[in-house]
């Protein structure tokens, strides 16, 4: 993997990672269970990955005991990443582009909304 401008992974290269990773998937469903998974099983383990990576933080914030510490919250955080970008591969969604114009759209939002805030008194 090349890394980007940043220093990082092009989010592309991820996405061609992770929709490996599907196709890998798919094969051993098909192997083990005679069927792949939709996009909705895709959905429902993306929840459970979350409900883990919630664990896996109270965990690491001290408000509850979860075995792995550091590593598995990575490695959830990482689940999680693969969900999002198959998610998008599977519904067809330009991830990098809407991403893009999301954070544009907040940064627009939040910095109007701080500018109408009144300046703080001395």
């Amino acid at each position: 993997m090349s890394a980007d401008r940043h220093g990082g992974v092009d989010i592309h290269e991820l996405q061609t990672q992770a929709i490996t990773i599907h196709d890998l998937y798919d094969a051993l469903n098909l192997a083990e269970r005679g069927r792949t998974w939709t996009r909705a099983d895709f959905m429902l383990g993306f929840v459970g990955d979350v409900g883990d990576l919630a664990k896996l933080v109270m965990a690491a914030e001290g408000t509850r005991e979860m075995p792995g510490g550091r590593g598995a919250l990575e490695h959830e955080l990482a689940d999680c990443l693969w969900s999002v970008l198959i998610l998008a591969h599977r519904y067809e969604v330009d991830l990098e582009a809407v991403f893009t114009k999301t954070m544009n759209e907040l940064q627009d939002n939040i910095t109007a909304r701080l500018a109408d805030q009144p300046s703080p008194q001395p």
